[in-house]
């Protein structure tokens, strides 16, 4: 016979594994939304429903083995419904992740003047995917991400050495004011080492819900100078975002 009770027990353990899955779907989904809200639209909802249906099928699997069933059948598609997505999104995934890489390591930003891969022209456009340039005949080239990184960049903007960029994230809990006035007083004792006619300046990349990308220019004195600066201001930002989140 079977127990009732035992089966209706199962029953409403795989109904809460439902809820608690489309609860994880929706926030996943979301949070993949988030994360590619600067990619084009379409690699956005795929990705969506990429992590969706990946949430939704570990969540049944959990649900089947909660009845007692075998879910080694599902096992399997979620395995290769896992590889198809991998290659699907390989080349977005790659591109974006490029795109960080480049962010940190490779010196150019949007006005400056690069050849890479024989293209050439002046950077209009830096997105999650390509990094869009104006070439002399006025065309525009849309370089790959993955582009910078296996191949060799030339900044051709004069002087560009003297630009360190420093990519910065921060809490939400920090208060911006105060993170921002402190950096400044502790890069106060940096000075020497800066070109005086342009002091450094905080702007805004982007504002999500848990953290705030911000980026901060500079203008050192000597290129030799790049690697020891870009290490201590790194240092002194990290000691600065721990002193303002004690004093809270």
């Amino acid at each position: 016979m079977v127990d009732i009770a035992s089966l209706l027990t199962s029953l409403v353990y795989f109904g809460i594994v439902l809820a608690i899955t489309w609860v994880a779907a929706h926030v996943g989904s979301s949070l993949m939304g988030r994360q590619m809200s600067r990619s084009t639209p379409a690699v956005a909802v795929l990705a969506r429903r990429a992590v969706w249906l990946l949430v939704w099928s570990v969540g049944v699997i959990f649900g089947l083995q909660v009845l007692g069933l075998n879910a080694e059948v599902l096992l399997v598609f979620v395995a290769v419904l896992g590889a198809g997505v991998i290659v699907s999104l390989r080349n977005p995934i790659e591109n974006m992740g490029s795109r960080y890489f480049t962010d940190v390591y490779v010196p150019f930003r949007v006005g400056d003047s690069i050849s890479v891969n024989g293209f050439s022209g002046k950077v209009i456009e830096m997105n999650t995917i390509s990094t869009v340039v104006l070439d002399d005949q006025n065309h525009l080239v849309s370089i790959p991400n993955t582009t910078f990184m296996h191949d060799i960049t030339v900044n051709v903007t004069p002087r560009a050495w003297k630009e360190l960029v420093v990519p910065v994230v921060v809490g939400n809990d920090i208060d911006l004011a105060e993170f921002e006035s402190q950096v400044m007083k502790s890069l106060g004792k940096l000075q020497a080492h800066f070109d005086k006619r342009f002091p450094p300046v905080f702007t805004l990349k982007s504002k999500g819900a848990q953290s705030t990308e911000l980026t901060l220019l500079l203008y050192i004195q000597s290129p030799e100078e790049r690697d020891v600066m870009l290490a201590e201001v790194n240092k002194r930002i990290t000691a600065t975002i721990d002193s303002v989140r004690k004093t809270k």
